[in-house]
């Protein structure tokens, strides 16, 4: 089934942001907002501790399977916000760089943060997602 999302660019903003600056979706559509994904295994322990990459890794697969109970999948995703646990932009741009390879050619409006603490023992990344499906 076709996304009901449209990713808007404008000529007029930088180039230098690897995602679409804007998204909208139809009137008759559900809309899906997801808890952070966190990086915790199911048995509640956080994976990959102290590395970057890893927890992003771990994070979206979880989102991927909240996506899916919802009735959805990434190519629904409507934006994303990602929470990284470092004033370090290498320690971001690590996170981000496995969230932009997840995402693909649906690189949907996002918002990167470094931020002081989250909320799991030794959780370094969070990611957040709204998604929309047709009703």
């Amino acid at each position: 089934m076709p996304s009901a999302v449209t990713l808007i660019r404008s000529h007029q903003l930088s180039s230098a942001a690897q995602y679409a600056y804007a998204a909208s979706v139809p009137a008759n559509t559900r809309l899906i907002f997801l808890a952070g994904s966190c990086p915790l295994n199911e048995d509640g322990s956080t994976a990959g501790i102290g590395d970057y990459r890893v927890q992003a890794e771990k994070a979206i697969e979880n989102m991927r399977l909240a996506l899916e109970a919802a009735g959805a999948e990434i190519e629904d995703v409507v934006s994303t916000r990602v929470l990284v646990a470092s004033s370090q932009q290498a320690d971001l741009v690590t996170a981000w760089e496995v969230v932009r390879e997840a995402f693909g050619n649906h690189d949907v409006p996002s918002t990167l943060m470094g931020v002081t603490v989250l909320g799991y023992d030794n959780q370094l990344v969070e990611v957040e997602a709204i998604a929309a499906v047709p009703e």
